[in-house]
This record gives structure tokens, sequence and C-alpha cells, in this order.
């Protein structure tokens, strides 16, 4: 298998606040790699610096074997990261198919009618056919989630980042957006996901690694690491979490 990002060494601080402490971290093509740890560990800041909407201090990241850093390169690397947030940072004043459609028109320069038609495409995937002449407005949040996981897609990335992407849901709306992202681990996207949720970590990782202070504590196959976690903070940590 063949390392698509590969961090080595990295440093990373707020101030004098040292949030991520030397993390030395891969991930293959095609991998689900799931990223657990109580809040404040690290987990965001780790993933925004994968396309540098965090700069850091030391190290290396490299993605497709391009270091990510400042520059002309970075265009590449953005191109080529797809991420979804927290929020879903959709246009209020565009469609949902004119929301997805955009990236492909502006950064990829497609023509609009091919970039429409990609974009009605992968609004189909996410299960938002119905709704792509919607309004962010008419949405549900899980939908409008969707939406921005099919504003992504239409990138055609090589690696999708996932920053907790079910957290600003209604829980009922949890279910849709998770169902839509284990679609996705079957088409073989290189996947990396920052989640609160334990049950769908362990239906859709290939690995899991948990972060505690800015260091990665453990990592493993998630029948493993759920099974028989070797460090006691990790133990500790699943104790927690799963007894709710």
């Amino acid at each position: 298998m063949t390392a698509l990002i590969q961090i080595r060494q990295l440093h990373k601080s707020f101030g004098a606040v040292q949030v991520l402490n030397g993390i030395d971290l891969e991930v293959q093509v095609g991998e689900v790699l799931v990223v657990v740890g109580p809040s404040g560990s690290g987990k965001s800041t780790l993933i925004r610096c994968i396309n540098l909407l965090e700069e850091y201090q030391q190290g290396d990241v490299l993605v497709d074997g391009v270091r990510v850093q400042k520059g002309p390169q970075l265009i590449k690397v953005r191109t080529d990261v797809g991420m979804v947030f927290q929020s879903f940072n959709l246009f209020a004043h565009l469609s949902a198919l004119d929301n997805v459609a955009l990236g492909p028109l502006r950064v990829h320069g497609l023509a609009r009618s091919v970039a429409l038609e990609r974009a009605a495409d992968v609004l189909a995937q996410v299960g938002m056919a119905a709704h792509s002449h919607k309004f962010p407005s008419e949405l549900s949040g899980g939908q409008q989630q969707r939406v921005a996981i099919a504003r992504a897609l239409a990138m055609q990335p090589k690696v999708l980042l996932f920053d907790e992407p079910t957290s600003a849901l209604d829980p009922e709306m949890v279910g849709e957006v998770l169902d839509v992202m284990q679609q996705l681990t079957k088409t073989g996207v290189t996947m990396v996901i920052v989640t609160h949720e334990m049950g769908f970590a362990r239906r859709v990782a290939h690995r899991v690694v948990f972060m505690e202070a800015g260091r990665i504590v453990e990592a493993g196959a998630p029948e493993e690491f759920f099974g028989s976690p070797r460090e006691p903070r990790t133990q500790a940590f699943l104790k927690a979490v799963l007894q709710h």
C-alpha cells in the first residue's frame, strides 16, 4: 500500500498552548482512518493541518508526495483534499445544485453544463437529488450536511477529511449523514474522520487513532482498539464514552 498522507513530527501551538506534540501518522490510499479522543485533544487541529487551514510550526505534512506549505503547490493540495466541516458553510443565496457546482466551475474551470451534470450526480449519490433546487434555508441540518458532502465529492478529491460532521446536528439527523458516509467508505476513497460516534467508528474504520493532549496514544484496527485496547488511558476513555 502507498501512503497518500504522510505526517512527520508535527508540532502546532496556539500561543503558549501546545496543541500538537510530535505527531507521526500515515494514511494509506483507500484507507478509512477514524480519529477519536476527548475534546481539546488536537483531533480537529490535526486534520486542519493537512490542507493548511491551520499553519503548523514544525514538522512535515505531505499529500500524495507534495509538501503542504504556503506557495503555488497549496492550490493543488487543496484541490486534492476535500473537507466537510461541523457547520455546513453553504452559500445561502445558491441552490443545493449551484452550491455543489461552484467548485468544479471556479476551480476546475468546467463548462457550466458539465459542472451542473457532475453536481447532479453527486447529489444523487448522497440521496439529495429531489432537493437539488432548494436553498439551504429550506433544508434540514442533515440535508445541508449531505449537500456539503456532495460539494466535497464534486471536486473529485484524492482524500476526504471530516471534522466532526455530525456534532452540529439534532440527534435524529445524525443517522442520515452517517449512512451517507458509510456508503462512501465502500467507494474506495481515502477518508480521515474526526468523530465522537463510536459505533460508526467501529463499523467503518480500517484503523482507529486515539489522541490526547496533542499526542497519539494508541492506534489499531477497530476490533483490537475497541475489543482489547492496550493503553490504560484508551481503556478509561472507552469505558467513559461507551457507557452512554
